[in-house]
Formats: structure tokens, sequence, C-alpha cells
């Protein structure tokens, strides 16, 4: 069963918070569904009047996207576990300092395919690269930059891969990373689910099996108390109605609950009125 996202515990109304947009990720394994309910998420939001930026990683800037082919072609994989982490975490690097902060700045909503937590899962937990470096080169190349919260989707590996093979065709080689055996997958899934454990108040769990809106809904209800809290007290505006429970509403749906005199001379005043 999904369990809700804790309260933060950490006060989100300090005035270095206020019109900064929400930065969320997406992790779990290969063929885990991360990309399609991105999208579904990436429509609700839009739809209650938020600015979303989806973006992905490795990759998100012309320079992720550059070493993206080289991580995921498996051109790197000779040099070890080590460079590999280097090399995502300077993509990381230039993916921050080019579309997640300024997107953050401007009070977006983000939404990320992945971020450090599958650093610390393929290269640290699963690629037995010494996590005290891994973490060195987060606070590098992140520099404070951290999600608001991470939704991890947990799916059974041997489901993740058939789906993974369903996808690409049976044409199409697999990945760097697809390419591994059940065990290595089987890792990196209990990889993130203790991530998961250890830090409750970032990270959810949701079960990825049955349908996409199965999944999307369990997702919705699983953000939907954190993600009103951070956007009231962001002063982000928009509305959130994951649920038959509305915390509060779109300014379009506010104006329709307003006394018909007060909404004419609003009318009025913006040219509208006849």
């Amino acid at each position: 069963m999904t369990q809700p996202l804790r309260q933060s515990g950490k006060s989100q109304t300090a005035s270095d918070q206020s019109g900064r947009g929400v930065f969320i990720t997406f992790e779990g394994g290969e063929g885990a569904g991360k990309t399609s309910q991105i999208r579904l998420l990436t429509q609700k939001l839009e739809e209650l009047g938020l600015s979303v930026v989806t973006t992905r990683e490795p990759g998100g800037s012309p320079g992720g996207e550059a070493i993206r082919h080289v991580l995921l072609s498996g051109a790197a994989e000779i040099f070890g576990g080590e460079m590999e982490a280097i090399l995502f975490s300077a993509s990381r690097s230039d993916h921050i300092d080019l579309v997640i902060e300024p997107a953050l700045k401007a009070g977006k909503v983000v939404i990320s395919d992945r971020f450090f937590d599958s650093t610390r899962v393929y290269q640290g937990i699963s690629g037995k690269v010494d996590m005290a470096f891994i973490k060195l080169l987060e606070q590098i190349a992140c520099a404070g930059t951290i999600p608001d919260f991470t939704i991890i989707i947990d799916l059974d590996p041997e489901e993740g891969m058939a789906r993974a093979r369903k996808r690409r065709g049976e044409k199409v080689e697999p990945d760097r990373f697809e390419k591994d055996d059940l065990k290595d997958q089987e890792s990196r899934r209990q990889g993130f689910l203790q991530i998961a454990r250890e830090e409750p108040e970032r990270c959810v769990v949701v079960s990825g099996k049955g349908t996409e809106k199965q999944v999307h809904a369990r997702i919705c209800l699983a953000i939907k108390g954190r993600l009103e809290e951070l956007i009231v007290a962001r002063r982000l505006g928009g509305g959130m109605e994951f649920g038959k429970k509305t915390a509060f509403k779109s300014k379009r749906a506010a104006a329709k609950r307003l006394p018909a005199k007060q909404t004419k001379q609003g009318a009025a005043k913006s040219g509208r009125g006849k």
C-alpha cells in the first residue's frame, strides 16, 4: 500500500523560498514506467494552472545530452564505476545550472526523470563505488539543489525488464544498464527502497503494478498533501484537485464563487463587462 509523504517538519515559509518552484524527481528500475507517469503528472499540474518543465538524466542540457550518449552507449563502462559516477555528476552540474535552477527561480515545477538517487543506486549500491565518493560528487555537482520530493516507482525487475524489451523492440539493443542481469536489477530495486526508508520526508514509494491510470492515481494520493503545502508556502498559485477533497482551487474556480455584483465589477474593470 502506498504511504503518503510525511510532512516535512521544516518551515517552508522562509522568505528565500517564496516564489521558488517545486522540484520533483522520479526514480525506479528499468521499465518501471517513469516516463509515462511524468507525462500524466505534468498534464494534471498544467490543468491546475502550474507551469511545468520536464527533463531527464543523464541529459536535460546540451552538455548533459552529449554525456548521456557516452554513458548509455557503454563507452565509459571500461573505465569503471567511479568514472561513470564522475560523468553523471558532470552532466548533473550542467543540467542544474542551465535547466533546473533557472526554472525553479522562475517559480516553475520541475519534474526530472532520474537525479542523484540513480547515481547512489546504480554506481554506489549496485556498482560498489564508495558511497563517500558518491556523496562528495553529489555535493559538488548539486551545490544545494535537492528535490523537494522524490517518487520511487517500485516494480519487480522481471516485469520491468519485460516492459523495457517491449518498449524498445526486438531489433534495438539494450542500453548500458538495461543489459545487466536480474540480480543487478534486484540490487538496484533494493537500493531505491533503502533510500526511501532512510529519507521518508523526501521519498515516497509507489507500486508500479497495474495500468498507467492506476499508478497515476497512487502517485496523486501520495504527493497531494506535501505538494499543496509547498505551493501554498511558496505562493505559486494554481490549485490541487487530485481527489474529491480540494485544499484550494485555481483563481478561475474561486472567481466563480464570488457574489454576482463583485464578479461584474471585476469584469468591468478588465474591459470585458457589458
